[in-house]
């Protein structure tokens, strides 16, 4: 209708449009572009000098019609715009973002996000959320949506944090797995606070305190430990700051330095709170117990050569402390709806209660569940967050742990 007004110096011209063939299944990672193509999010938006390339600039000689006519010298060469092999494996990923989806969906749940690391090398092998969108349609994509929530939203761990609390237990040299905490009748008070447990455990041992997630029993172990021994622990697992990811809007998380810590906030501590995460943190941290202590960076590009990585824990604490996670994924333990037939599974159930005005509330919640597989030698490290499920379920190992087995 505008070409059929005819009028001078008014005229349509093609353009290409950038698509993207797995839709809404890559969305929160690959990002989108502006109509000019440049990058806006996600991976679009981080290596977008990456991809562009660089214009080249030289000296000619015009007519007075503005047509070249003899080139004079070249000022700067032209550099094209490089290729880019991402390290997500997209069968994981559409399996990871059709079973969330369906968690999200059964469950009734706020939204939810999963994340697949190889422990051999730092490589993300799928990141999902829900809600998700569809890049190529531009109605979809708001704020709300299009962030990825599984590097920039923080949570509170609940349980899930536990390994990483034992993990400094383990490393003190004060600890075994077959070394035996007294749980007493399931209550500990510290301050003002009663910390209590589901079920009264008594005198149980350090596997079995995993098992069955006390969190007595992790807060008597937590203050017995010196609070420098757990803040680096956590430090060197990489809590409290960004990974060497790279994505755009990741969140450090927060994890205060030892010196401000009170008696409540270490026994608190133990069982997740006071400390915030990324899902994207807490796999990486699985990742390097699966690993056998060692920390390789997260990589959202595809490593074609071995990563050395650097020794954060002891690898017989690390071996330990999978061999101890295998217990949880049982009928003694929280999580045995992770379980997968014909290979061993170590993880770690959490249910993270929501801070509300003046303290937590009582029915709003996070599921949660992060492990390794096969637990004989890992190679894969998983977490998923479900968010304010609404199904009536208990806690992670009902909701998040199914996900996770899938």
């Amino acid at each position: 209708r505008v070409r059929a007004l005819d009028i001078a110096g008014v005229a349509a011209t093609r353009e290409y449009r950038r698509y993207y063939p797995a839709g809404e299944v890559t969305g929160h990672l690959i990002g989108f572009n502006n109509v000019d193509d440049v990058g806006q999010e996600g991976a679009e938006l981080a290596f977008d000098h990456w991809l562009a390339g660089e214009d080249g600039a030289k000296r000619v000689i015009q007519d007075n019609r503005g047509r070249k006519v003899q080139d004079v010298e070249s000022i700067r060469a032209a550099r094209p715009g490089r290729d880019l092999a991402l390290s997500i494996d997209l069968r994981i990923q559409y399996l990871a973002y059709r079973e969330l989806k369906a968690a999200i969906r059964d469950n009734r749940a706020r939204s939810g996000s999963v994340v697949v690391i190889d422990v051999n090398s730092g490589e993300v092998l799928a990141i999902v959320n829900q809600p998700a969108y569809n890049p190529n349609d531009r109605e979809q994509i708001n704020p709300a949506v299009y962030r990825n929530r599984a590097a920039t939203d923080l949570f509170e761990p609940g349980s899930s944090i536990k390994p990483f609390i034992v993990a400094a237990a383990l490393g003190s040299g004060r600890y075994q797995a077959d070394s035996v905490v007294d749980t007493g009748g399931g209550f500990l008070q510290v301050g003002a606070k009663t910390i209590e447990d589901e079920h009264p455990l008594g005198a149980v041992n350090l596997a079995t305190v995993l098992a069955k997630s006390s969190n007595v029993g992790m807060a008597k172990i937590a203050l017995s430990l010196e609070p420098r021994q757990i803040w680096t622990t956590l430090d060197h697992l990489g809590f409290g700051q960004v990974t060497a990811s790279g994505f755009p809007g990741e969140s450090a998380g927060l994890l205060s330095n030892y010196s401000h810590w009170r008696e409540i906030s270490i026994a608190t501590l133990a069982y997740g709170y006071g400390l915030s995460v990324t899902p994207l943190q807490l796999a990486h941290a699985y990742a390097t117990i699966g690993a056998g202590g060692v920390s390789r960076p997260v990589s959202f590009l595809r490593v074609d050569a071995p990563i050395a990585g650097e020794r954060v824990l002891e690898e017989r604490s690390s071996r330990t402390l999978v061999h101890m996670l295998e217990a949880v994924v049982t009928p003694e333990g929280t999580g045995l709806r992770a379980a997968i037939p014909g290979y061993r599974v170590a993880g770690k159930t959490g249910t993270a209660w929501k801070s509300s005005a003046g303290g937590y509330s009582t029915d709003r919640y996070l599921a949660v569940f992060g492990g390794v597989a096969p637990a004989t030698r890992p190679r894969l490290a998983a977490v998923v967050i479900i968010d304010e499920p609404r199904a009536g379920l208990d806690d992670g190992g009902d909701v998040a742990a199914p996900v996770f087995s899938s």
